[in-house]
């Protein structure tokens, strides 16, 4: 039947056929309406994810636990939100459908600065400094921006159709969890892996504290370069004699950076062992420049034979000649700013470091040990302790330094925050007065900034707490050994993450966990001001924690210290108020939100987890983050990561590539999206992309999404067309089903093995294209095509009619539960569409397969068939074009080709494949050849097929004989 719609009134009879077409009906609407329908679909849910976990509790089922990492309390959900919580959401559902109990609690980071400048803009606003403000009203402002920023976040994960224990989530603000975060703060005090020590930490002027790794990423900066001259003052006697005679200038070590603040705290200078060095003279210099170089000729300088030639570039030297080769060692020169002010009258050595490299600079290595961790760890190495301090926490020199007290590194207020202060020029205008500056310039290059502000970041000396990486614990493994071999007992989806952490790990430095702001779970603790140590003591850690618990971090700053310190004097001990790194407050979370509930330490609840977790997920940042904040503090407290597996996704650009910003307008809002198509398209973009890799997103591709949404929507509509009043007295055993039918359920079995397969492995792209491809090609190009005729025309209780109809259940069966992870609210529409008493499709197990679906000879005999198919399509299309037939029940091909490719339809109607009123199959030839032949006889008035037997029955002389006994069978039906 080539077009169900068309007239089926026959001229001959009179009789009007229409109403004899069993053609599909459905209420199930082509448009999905979606951004009306969802809404709805929530509403009937309920609490989904507690009825999902009673069933699989009550089946006794395995227990999965996906533990959240926190998204931030702070602004509307973006783009990034939205792929991580639906790819979460993929996991929660596809492990309901394979069976499992899951436990999962969605939970907020809370503390930390972006809500404290938020704050301290709305008390500005006001009229009131921060520092007018207590600590109590500060922290109870950002105690309540977070939770309202919670409340509308947790409706836009609802919204998107995410499902979890929103009931019960955690947050790393409530008191218990506060509470929580301390005792594992404590577990680290007491083991003896945390100290207090004084080296440069990774700052934020702008923010005013110290910066973990992880709160740190790199931008291209443009920098000044400058080539200093540190005049040699004395020489060991494996020197020449004559190196600093009077008969020759003095000569200079040159040192090359690009950070010129940090001039005033040097305090050595570093050489590469291996690094050849020669001592040069300049014979002569540029000309016809347009200012006088800053060399002389007869300057002396010791520079890396390697990197002389580019260092007299960059000074305009045109002619110079190596004097000799020289070792650093055993050298001493004075400070560059030494002429200007005696402050700098100290001497400078050279410091053997293997930090050193010939491959940039002079081969030399200015050292500040207050503000580089190479410099810091040289300087410690050759036995020197006192570390000055020149730069205060806004950035500015100390008062005691010479020549620039109060200047600033980098602006930290006004429309220049961020941006080079007056420090770096005075210092280079210095060094012009000293005599001592050989060259300068400017470099653009990778500069650590403040993830949060954006501004960049300087090393500073200060003192902090941190936890050791490298210290022997109870079970003789240090923190870093133990964290390592938890590395490698992990899973990594994608493999190559645990490469990638772990070469963090190996290289990181000791855990920096201090920070010195307001908002934040505090290092509750006391030290002894005599010795400088933590205070031990089970009694005062257990008042510690029970003020916590009952008042929160606050009850840490508002009460005195005698109620937690008992009979302690507490004069002698003093209380540490900065809080601690944000990321150890997540790194915690594992503590309070999944061991809490485990049954294996007494839990007895209907909320069963389990410690470690099965999986994290989060974005390829968090090899950094909130994996190895985990994965330190779990090594630390327990022996091993939290977590058995890593799962990690790219991140998503625009439709060009390009990295989303508010600023250039190419940001896509997930809520738009929603409101526009609804969540479905937004969920089924990312079940299509690969999520491993960065993604992209836009209008065009979010239409692409809506195409290949409408595909499956408009098979799922079809079937619940056709499958209209199917009861199990209709369906048909597998041995009674024709080869086509065989070949369909083939492919169900091939599918299903794949889907749980990809499900299983997170491989959400595996579930959704196969089963795309299948719904395009399988069904809609030969199934639904093939069958169309027989759905419609043929008797309802004819064997062939059954098995169509028996087999579109399986399909819709199997359909409607594959997909429901991905497109839940479409498949639960579907689902209760048919079956609105069943209770919610998101319940169901993915359904058994049996084992006889499985045919190779079939799908080897399909695959023959379609070889021939596409050539016959061929054929009739151009016969269509040329006007020689109106549609395929117009023609007759025959077709020519060897027997081989004929085989395949041994058993088969080729008519019934073709659509075509008859065939014609002739064995011959080398290849498919196909002659378009007219299908000379009458046309039946119901089916329009044009079949010799039209008219054979002489009570419907309109209608085939299929078509007449299909008629005569529904009359009798009706009567």
């Amino acid at each position: 039947m080539a077009d169900a719609t068309n007239d089926t009134s026959a001229e001959a009879t009179g009789r009007d056929y229409r109403d004899t077409v069993f053609l599909p009906e459905t209420p199930f609407p082509m448009r999905g309406g979606l951004p009306k329908k969802e809404p709805e679909i929530i509403a009937a849910w309920g609490d989904l994810y507690g009825q999902l976990r009673s069933i699989r509790q009550a089946q006794k089922a395995p227990l999965y636990v996906l533990h959240d990492g926190p998204p931030y309390a702070n602004g509307d959900i973006h783009i990034g939100h939205a792929l991580n919580k639906t790819l979460k959401d993929f996991v929660v559902r596809s492990r309901f459908l394979l069976g499992y109990d899951v436990d999962y609690v969605p939970g907020w980071d809370c503390h930390g600065l972006p809500i404290e400048w938020k704050i301290e803009e709305q008390f500005r606003a006001k009229g009131r400094r921060k520092d007018e403000v207590s600590k109590s009203e500060f922290r109870k402002a950002c105690r309540e921006y977070a939770a309202g920023w919670i409340d509308v976040q947790r409706d836009q994960f609802k919204r998107l159709g995410i499902t979890g224990d929103f009931d019960n989530r955690y947050a790393t603000m409530d008191f218990s969890t506060e509470a929580a975060i301390v005792a594992e703060f404590h577990k680290f005090k007491n083991s003896g892996q945390l100290y207090r020590g004084s080296k440069p930490v990774m700052w934020s002027p702008v923010e005013r504290t110290a910066l973990a790794d992880a709160e740190v990423e790199y931008h291209d900066h443009v920098s000044p370069t400058i080539w200093v001259k540190f005049p040699v003052v004395g020489a060991t006697d494996s020197h020449p004699d004559d190196l600093l005679s009077f008969r020759a200038a003095t000569p200079s070590v040159v040192i090359w950076t690009t950070t010129p603040w940090t001039i005033p705290a040097n305090r050595a200078i570093s050489y590469g062992p291996e690094i050849a060095y020669g001592l040069y003279e300049v014979t002569a210099l540029e000309e016809g420049l347009d200012y006088e170089p800053w060399a002389k000729p007869g300057d002396r300088f010791i520079i890396a034979d390697k990197l002389a030639e580019d260092v007299f570039k960059a000074a305009k030297i045109s002619g110079f000649t190596r004097v000799d080769a020289i070792d650093p060692s055993g050298l001493e020169c004075a400070h560059p700013l030494a002429a200007l002010d005696s402050g700098y009258g100290f001497s400078v050595p050279l410091l053997a470091g293997d930090h050193v490299t010939d491959d940039a600079g002079t081969g030399f290595v200015h050292t500040a040990p207050g503000h580089g961790a190479d410099d810091y760890a040289v300087w410690q190495a050759h036995g020197h302790r006192e570390v000055p301090d020149t730069v205060d926490a806004d950035g500015a020199y100390y008062d005691h330094v010479p020549l620039f007290a109060g200047l600033k590194v980098l602006e930290t207020e006004g429309k220049k925050t961020g941006k080079f202060g007056p420090a770096n020029g005075a210092v280079m205008d210095k060094l012009i007065d000293a005599g001592n500056l050989l060259a300068r310039g400017r470099m653009e290059h990778s500069y650590p900034h403040s993830w949060r502000s954006k501004a960049p970041i300087i090393f500073r000396n200060t003192p902090q707490w941190f936890i050791r990486m490298d210290e022997p614990l109870d079970g003789g493994d240090t923190l870093r050994e133990t964290a390592l071999t938890a590395i490698d007992a992990t899973t990594f989806h994608p493999a190559a993450g645990k490469n990638r952490i772990r070469s963090m790990v190996e290289s990181r430095p000791d855990w920096l966990i201090s920070r010195q702001r307001a908002w934040g779970t505090p290092l509750a603790m006391f030290v002894d001001k005599q010795t400088g140590q933590p205070l031990h003591d089970p009694e005062v850690d257990a008042r510690i924690l029970q003020a916590v618990s009952e008042g929160g971090a606050d009850a840490w700053f508002d009460r005195p210290d005698f109620e937690f310190l008992g009979a302690h004097d507490a004069d002698r001990f003093e209380k540490v108020e900065d809080i601690l790194d944000v990321w150890f407050d997540s790194g915690c979370t594992h503590a309070f939100t999944l061991e809490a509930r485990d049954p294996a330490h007494g839990y007895t609840g209907d909320r069963p987890s389990h410690w470690p977790a099965d999986l994290y997920l989060e974005g390829s940042d968090q090899h950094r983050g909130w994996f190895q904040s985990n994965l330190l503090e779990g090594s630390g407290t327990r022996g091993r990561a939290p977590y058995d597996a890593v799962l990690t996704h790219g991140f998503t650009q625009d439709e060009n590539g390009e990295k989303m910003s508010k600023s250039r307008g190419n940001t896509t809002d997930p809520a738009v999206v929603i409101k526009e198509s609804g969540a479905d398209i937004l969920r089924l973009w990312v079940a299509l992309v690969d999520y491993a890799e960065d993604q992209r997103i836009g209008k065009q591709i979010l239409q692409t999404t809506v195409d290949a949404y409408r595909k499956l929507r408009n098979t799922v509509r079809y079937l619940l067309g056709a499958l209209n009043g199917f009861d199990e007295a209709e369906r048909l055993p597998y041995d009674q089903m024709p080869p086509l039918e065989q070949f369909i359920l083939h492919r169900l079995h091939e599918l299903d093995a794949q889907v749980r397969e990809a499900y299983r492995d997170y491989r959400f792209q595996d579930v959704v294209r196969p089963v795309l491809e299948f719904c395009s090609g399988d069904l809609s190009a030969l199934y639904f095509d093939v069958r169309k005729d027989s759905l419609y025309c043929d008797r309802p209780d004819s064997v062939r009619r059954r098995a169509v109809r028996t087999v579109m259940d399986e399909v819709f069966s199997r359909l409607t539960a594959w997909l429901a992870p991905l497109t839940p609210f479409t498949m639960e529409e579907a689902w209760t569409t048919r079956f609105p008493d069943a209770g919610t499709n998101c319940a169901r197990v993915i359904p058994e397969t049996p084992g006889e679906w499985r045919n190779p000879a079939e799908a080897e005999r399909w695959a023959g068939v379609n070889t021939v198919l596409e050539v016959v399509n061929e054929a009739l299309e151009a016969a269509r074009r040329d006007k020689l037939i109106g549609g395929a029940l117009d023609a007759w091909p025959v077709v020519t080709a060897p027997a081989a490719l004929l085989a395949p339809f041994d058993g088969l109607d080729a008519a019934e494949v073709f659509r075509t009123s008859g065939a014609e199959l002739v064995v011959g030839g080398d290849a498919v050849t196909v002659e378009v032949k007219l299908a000379d006889y009458p046309k039946c008035a119901r089916s329009w097929r044009r079949v010799p037997d039209v008219g054979s029955d002489a009570d419907f002389p309109d209608l085939s004989a299929r078509d007449a006994d299909a008629v005569r069978w529904l009359d009798a039906q009706k009567a």
